[in-house]
């Protein structure tokens, strides 16, 4: 039988619009995968609507700790504002291994000076704990003017430098100790799990005991005064990236690693957000 010409030449036809829709898709594949948005590098933010400040998740996770170690102790709202105005002027909320003569961490102490050891010092909550022993000893400390206060303790060689601090200090010791006041955003894989025994160990060095703190799996629960529950969800939500955590939940609200950067949402498993809740739940 003769062939078909026109058979063969659509045939061919077939296979060259294959080919080229091939080579088209695969195109547009790599042109999607590289114009695709990258996530944004991991980060926190603090404060209110009116005014945001942004903090690398070290700056925030120490910040959360000087809140932690303030609510341990049952401080004013006060302690807490010099404390960040000093560890801002000192340290930029950083936990330096290095400073003016032996001076190291957050405050900037010297081991010299009767403050302890560096490797003492460099530990946040350690340094946090001499600071506010110091800082109560300050006769009349929550009358006097921060900077005054803050020299006190420090004994700076310009004291007067922790007063252009007041404003943001203020503003993060409200941030760190109400709701919705820090989030955080990171990316988590897909097969990692929160560390539990880390995480509790951490925060009990922080907080000390937590009524009802449990682990399960990957799962756990806190049952915490209302004066102190939302420094300890900022303080999960600080260190998140740090232990895995991908998500904090508490009184109706929820904080998630992926949408972070859109601060604290309504928990979708609530009817309403709201100052009753069970308890803190991470994991």
């Amino acid at each position: 039988m003769p062939s078909n010409p026109y058979r063969s030449t659509g045939v061919a036809i077939l296979v060259v619009v294959l080919i080229f829709g091939g080579l088209a898709y695969a195109g547009f594949r790599t042109f999607e995968r590289l114009t695709a948005t990258p996530p944004p590098p991991p980060g926190c933010d603090a404060g209110t609507a009116a005014q945001n400040f942004d903090l690398d998740t070290g700056q925030a996770a120490i910040a959360s700790t000087i809140a932690g170690v303030a609510a341990r102790h049952h401080l004013p709202q006060q302690a807490l504002t010099i404390a960040y105005a000093t560890a801002l002027q000192e340290s930029d909320l950083e936990n330096l291994d290095y400073g003016d003569r032996d001076s190291v961490g957050v405050f900037q102490q010297r081991p010299s000076q009767g403050w302890g050891t560096a490797a003492q010092i460099e530990n946040p909550v350690y340094a946090t704990t001499r600071f506010f022993d110091a800082l109560v000893a300050v006769p009349k400390y929550t009358k006097i003017p921060i900077d005054v206060a803050a020299q006190d303790v420090q004994h700076s060689a310009d004291g007067s430098a922790y007063g252009q601090y007041d404003d943001v200090a203020a503003e993060f010791a409200t941030a760190f100790t109400t709701r919705g006041g820090v989030w955080c955003w990171y990316q988590p894989t897909a097969t990692q799990h929160a560390d539990v025994t880390a995480t509790e160990q951490d925060m009990r060095a922080t907080f000390g005991a937590l009524t009802g703190t449990t682990g399960r799996s990957a799962k756990m629960r806190f049952n915490v005064r209302g004066d102190e529950a939302w420094t300890v969800a900022d303080w999960l939500v600080t260190h998140a990236q740090q232990y895995e955590i991908s998500y904090v939940q508490y009184a109706g609200y929820e904080w998630k690693a992926t949408t972070g950067s859109m601060g604290w949402q309504p928990d979708p498993g609530q009817h309403s957000p709201g100052p009753v809740s069970s308890g803190i739940v991470a994991g």
